[in-house]
């Protein structure tokens, strides 16, 4: 029986670490056909990169016509500029192009299409740190909490719960 519940302690231990680390399949701009010259700047890709949050280990999907058009990921510079001519990396295989977001900072895509950039098809992707990955939604504002007594800390069986790195707790008495 120990020898059980050992394994499925670490069945359960390497279950965790695994989808903790585990980065997301992000379709650009939510649907097929969204890697094009916006309508208009409400509809563009900032738009709705605005309302996302992305992490480090996270893949941007580009759907796209690969004989039309191109995707080129490019320095801020190049960004604001609109200059295809020196891309960092440079993406042509329309609807399987797979970006990895490899760490946190700023990303810049364009259209590598003639004009296409500066008629708004580019796109800027903040991805937040490692260290922020456990806040998926931070609050808006967070008032100073009032100085009281610590909480005694809860009485728990070291074999009925496990901790992981961002301080989370996953009950394992089921699983026990």
């Amino acid at each position: 029986m120990s020898f059980l519940r050992t394994l499925v302690w670490f069945s359960a231990l390497a279950f965790v670490l695994f989808r903790v680390g585990e980065g997301k399949d992000i379709l650009v701009g939510g649907s097929e056909d969204a890697w094009k010259i916006p309508k208009n700047a409400s509809d563009s890709l900032n738009q709705w990169a605005r309302k996302h949050r992305f992490k480090v280990g996270d893949f941007l999907i580009f759907k796209y016509n690969g004989k039309a058009d191109s995707v080129l990921q490019v320095t801020e510079e190049n960004y604001e500029s609109c200059s295809t001519s020196k891309p960092m990396k440079e993406y042509k295989d329309g609807n399987n192009t797979k970006v990895k977001l490899n760490k946190s900072g700023q990303f810049y895509f364009i259209s590598g299409a003639d004009g296409h950039c500066q008629k708004g098809q580019k796109l800027e992707v903040t991805v937040i740190s490692e260290k922020h990955r456990h806040h998926d939604n931070p609050p808006a504002f967070s008032p100073k909490p009032a100085i009281a007594p610590a909480p005694e800390p809860a009485k728990t069986s070291p074999n009925k719960a496990l901790a992981y790195k961002d301080g989370t707790f996953l009950a394992l008495a089921s699983l026990l």
